[in-house]
């Protein structure tokens, strides 16, 4: 029987505090957040990759620049990319790749390189 996590708070993740080690708070559904001892705070999401069933994560960002509802917004857009049988981290590189041919042949790009 699976384990119920109680979602986090944007209270609970305010006031965590660094320890000797690197610890997580869990939101559910794959969502944790990740406190280093350092104090840093990074938003993952933890996954089963569809074809190779390997359990991996993907990063979404550090506290507080990503908040955590705009986290549950990536944990859920990620959520639905696996839902198609498509691995969130993948496609992310997929589409920085496609960003990056695309701007690299733009005039702008080729007038500045030559």
């Amino acid at each position: 029987m699976p384990v119920i996590v109680k979602p986090l708070t944007n209270t609970e993740v305010k006031q965590a505090k660094p320890q000797e080690k690197v610890y997580a708070l869990s939101d559910g559904d794959g969502l944790s957040i990740r406190i280093k001892p350092n104090g840093s705070k990074l938003w993952l999401f933890n996954y089963t990759t569809p074809y190779t069933k390997k359990r991996t994560s993907i990063s979404f960002g550090t506290y507080p620049e990503l908040s955590l509802a705009n986290a549950r917004k990536h944990r859920e857009e990620a959520r639905k990319l696996l839902a198609k049988k498509i691995d969130p981290k993948e496609n992310r590189e997929e589409t920085k790749r496609i960003k990056n041919i695309a701007h690299s042949s733009t005039l702008e790009h080729i007038a500045k390189n030559g």
